[in-house]
């Protein structure tokens, strides 16, 4: 079993000063057992992430989606445990840092078929993890061009080494 909630818990290095870029508190909320696919929880996961919590409960408010309901529930949960069990100033002062779903209890189930034929069903689930820091989300970091991309490739290139060898 995965410890996301946990890590609520973790005992955290006092700021040394209150001009740190270091994250004030960071808040582990998840659900499991959804009665939902994890690859469609995962395409509204990916859209929230990074955003604002404000931005981001706006933006699963005008998704017609089953998802985008659960995740808004989860993430008003855990806007309400950060304000109310560690001390959150302000309840829009989140960003979601990390959001992920991740394969729940799949069970199988027989489908009956005519002349004694049948198929198997899947009743899938999923879970749904959600990371909250205080502060102000960080900028975007801009697209890498092919160039980039390139120079990387031949910089890594240019880096092996051949090991064991004389």
């Amino acid at each position: 079993m995965c410890p996301w909630p946990e890590w609520n818990l973790g005992p955290f290095s006092p700021q040394a000063n209150a001009l740190s870029t270091e994250p004030s508190e960071e808040i582990y909320h998840c659900r499991r057992q959804i009665k939902y696919s994890k690859d469609k929880m995962w395409y509204l996961a990916k859209l929230i992430r990074g955003m604002s919590i404000d931005q981001a409960l706006a933006q699963l408010e005008f998704s017609d989606k089953k998802g985008a309901q659960i995740i808004k529930e989860i993430l008003l949960e855990a806007q309400d445990m950060a304000v109310r069990d560690h001390n959150v100033e302000f309840r829009s002062n989140l960003y979601i840092a990390a959001s992920t779903s991740g394969r729940g209890q799949y069970l199988k189930r027989i489908r009956y078929h005519g002349r004694g034929r049948f198929g198997i069903m899947e009743k899938v689930y999923c879970h749904y993890f959600v990371k909250l820091v205080e502060g102000p989300p960080p900028p975007p970091e801009p697209p890498k061009t092919a160039v980039t991309h390139a120079k990387e490739y031949i910089q890594q290139l240019r880096n092996r080494t051949i090991i064991h060898t004389l």
